[in-house]
């Protein structure tokens, strides 16, 4: 066999071209089995919220069908044309998707709290570009961002993965196919062996990622590529399998039975993907299997999924996929419940099947009738994209427009007469005479601005290398430490203020979800190794630094516990190691917690609204436990801010004209700092060799309202 000419045309690979394999017939099961994933997946959102495994067959499915497609180009053509295969996904795959987008667009405008406005935008920007399972993951371990609302286009992350693949899997077999010929073996040969690699690469994987962080796994890329790869090697084997028509119809029926189940038998209990991602890819497999034989039965599960309503529902099945979750999430927010009943679940699902027969009639008829006498890549590819600009001009301007708004607020905000936050308990007249005006920060942008003044700072729960940061006046003579969990974290601001007013070396040593103890801990229901790690690693910093003093939680709050709000295991201990460090410690009372969202409460309701203020029995004891520890040592003081925090038993989520948390329960970036001005008189008390500014800041604050108010 001669070697491989390259070949002169743009965007194609000349091989040569072997033997074609056998005329490839129209399958109406797997259509079928599309109908049955895409329902599956609508089924187990709508009513049950667990894995359905009908997004594993999809991938299965996809693997299958481009390897099947590709290698076969190969064969015939001796070449892979990779701007038409490209173009002709985009023209396929881009207007649906794009008018789903523009509509969750409209739709969060009218129906979702302004709150989740700006998350929106970046979700339908990241998933208009294929990589919305990349900004879902990464969010995943943002244990500062976990309390996030579900996206009206998470489902999108499955067509990253396929986004994805699609751009990996022409140049593998391409570059497969070169190597077998050059090696004088077929194209068909040398793709399995590249298929076969990338499947065990991607399986181990695979099972070491949802093994170490299940979350992550779940939007990984790599974790998924197995899937395409079993599908791909299945196109590539099951012309060779023979299998006698009794053991393909139990294959079927056996596959078919394992996927409706797959969601009652794994559902959340395992970690996924991993090895229970096997259970619905096996089963697609058996069904693709048993619809190899020319003839099927009458009772079989080809002939089923070949019966007429299914391959025309899954001829549906991608927009009708597409439809389902927004239509769920804009239901849930109209309807204010947690779950459809029987009969809305039923409406999602009709209103869903009726968008995307009317996405397929206006977006893929009409597309085909435009681009009837326009050919060749170039048309299909503008096609595609003319869909998805709009889409993110769109994004771009709605964005712009907060931004604006944002931008408005914050010179607002520069009056602290008028957003005094905390500082509004230090004058009664400035609290009776408040002006009526926007809160601030803004409830579309507040989540993200406050995360990210700190994150560069702050390790995520599944770090184990400790980060360390300074604000405050370098090599001061007086440091103090700010270290603990997200609860210490949202100090900072305050803390910032402080040191900066007062001279002092601020450090900062933060880790999310990870208290300040020795003891054992866990998180999301097993040991939390990170977090001894990271308490290992604190500790050794504050014995080579020596500060002054150490900034820490003092009790923690819960929601649902036998006791509420507590001394957690092992801080009395790490207090008392401090101490024999020579440091100080202020223990600072834990916040309060809210059982909603502040800011989308304070959208739907206005800031004032009684609906948007806890009860502090929620989540804190009537005092603190911390009054109640015996064998305190010596060199830690306790700080309680409650009283600027809840007034008569009574959690406001906005005091001062101020967001005074930006999710259910860590302050916003705004109102930490406006909590510089009460916590400083404590804080001092609490610090007697810590050096002071001439004039406090409840000093200039109480001159500053005093002026403000009076006549």
């Amino acid at each position: 066999m001669s070697e491989p000419a390259p070949n002169r045309a743009a965007g194609t690979v000349r091989i040569p071209p072997t033997a074609p394999s056998a005329p490839r017939r129209r399958r109406s099961d797997i259509e079928g089995l599309r109908a049955v994933a895409a329902l599956l997946i609508a089924v187990h959102h709508i009513w049950f919220g667990t894995v359905s495994g009908g997004v594993d067959v999809f991938l299965v499915l996809t693997g299958f069908l481009i390897t099947g497609s590709l290698v076969r180009a190969m064969e015939r053509d001796g070449r892979i044309a990779f701007g038409a295969f490209w173009a002709r996904l985009v023209k396929r795959l881009f207007p649906a998707g794009a008018v789903v987008l523009g509509a969750v667009l409209v739709g969060a405008c009218l129906l979702l709290p302004r709150s989740r406005w700006s998350g929106v935008i970046d979700d339908v920007r990241a998933a208009a570009l294929y990589h919305g399972n990349w900004r879902l993951a990464l969010e995943s371990v943002d244990y500062m961002a976990e309390n996030a609302a579900a996206s009206p286009v998470q489902h999108f992350w499955s067509l990253g993965v396929q986004g994805q693949s699609y751009l990996l899997w022409p140049p593998l077999l391409a570059v497969a196919g070169l190597v077998a010929a050059a090696l004088g073996a077929r194209v068909r040969t040398g793709a399995v062996a590249a298929l076969s690699a990338v499947f065990a690469a991607s399986f181990g994987y695979s099972l070491w990622i949802t093994a170490r962080e299940p979350v992550w796994a779940y939007f990984d890329t790599g974790a998924r590529l197995w899937e395409l790869a079993l599908g791909g090697l299945l196109a590539l084997l099951l012309p060779r399998l023979r299998l006698p028509g009794r053991v393909r119809g139990a294959a079927g029926w056996t596959g078919l039975a394992a996927l409706v189940l797959c969601g009652v038998v794994v559902g959340d209990r395992l970690p996924y993907p991993g090895f229970a991602s096997l259970w619905p890819t096996l089963a697609a497999v058996l069904v693709i299997v048993a619809g190899t034989g020319t003839t099927s039965g009458r009772l079989s599960a080809t002939r089923l999924l070949g019966w007429g309503p299914l391959p025309w529902l899954g001829g549906h099945a991608y927009p009708l996929f597409l439809w389902h979750w927004p239509i769920l999430v804009f239901h849930l927010e109209v309807t204010g419940a947690e779950r459809p009943t029987l009969g809305g679940g039923f409406l999602v699902l009709g209103l869903s099947l009726a968008a995307a027969l009317a996405t397929s009639w206006v977006v893929d008829g009409g597309l085909a009738r435009l681009t009837r006498a326009r050919t060749g890549p170039s048309w299909s590819l503008a096609a595609g994209v003319l869909f998805v600009v709009p889409v993110l001009l769109g994004a771009s301007v709605w964005g712009q427009a907060i931004q604006r708004d944002q931008r408005t607020r914050l010179e607002l905000a520069a009056d602290p007469t008028a957003y005094p936050g905390a500082g509004v308990h230090l004058s009664p007249a400035l609290a009776e005479d408040l002006p009526d005006l926007p809160v601030y920060p803004d409830t579309a942008t507040v989540a993200q601005d406050t995360i990210d003044q700190t994150r560069a700072c702050n390790a995520l729960a599944d770090d184990t290398e400790l980060i360390r940061c300074e604000a405050g006046v370098p090599g001061a003579e007086f440091t103090i430490a700010l270290v603990g969990s997200s609860h210490a974290r949202h100090w900072y601001q305050a803390l910032a203020t402080l040191a900066d007013r007062h001279g002092w070396r601020l450090v900062v040593m933060t880790k999310n979800a990870c208290q300040f103890s020795p003891a054992d801990q866990t998180y999301r229901g097993g040991a939390f190794e990170e977090c001894d790690a990271w308490n290992d690693q604190a500790m050794a910093e504050l014995r080579e630094l020596r500060p002054d003093a150490v900034f820490t939680t003092g009790t923690r709050t819960r929601v649902g516990a036998d006791r509420p709000e507590h001394v957690p295991d092992g801080y009395v201990e790490r207090w008392r190691e401090l101490d024999g460090l020579g440091i100080a410690v202020v223990a600072v009372r834990d916040t309060p917690r809210f059982g909603f969202d502040v800011p989308e409460c304070v959208d739907r309701h206005g800031d004032d609204a009684p609906e948007c203020a806890e009860r502090q029995s929620y989540s804190m004891a009537r005092t603190s436990p911390a009054n109640a520890l015996k064998d305190v040592p010596g060199n830690t003081a306790f700080v309680d801010m409650t009283e600027y925090l809840c007034s008569d038993g009574v959690c406001p989520g906005v005091i001062g004209n101020q967001l005074a948390f930006y999710d259910t329960n860590h302050m916003s970036f705004a109102f930490s700092r406006s909590m510089a001005t009460v916590l400083e008189p404590d804080l001092l008390d609490a610090l007697p060799g810590a050096p002071e500014a001439n004039a406090s800041l409840v000093e200039s604050a109480a001159v500053l309202y005093e002026e403000s108010t009076s006549p």
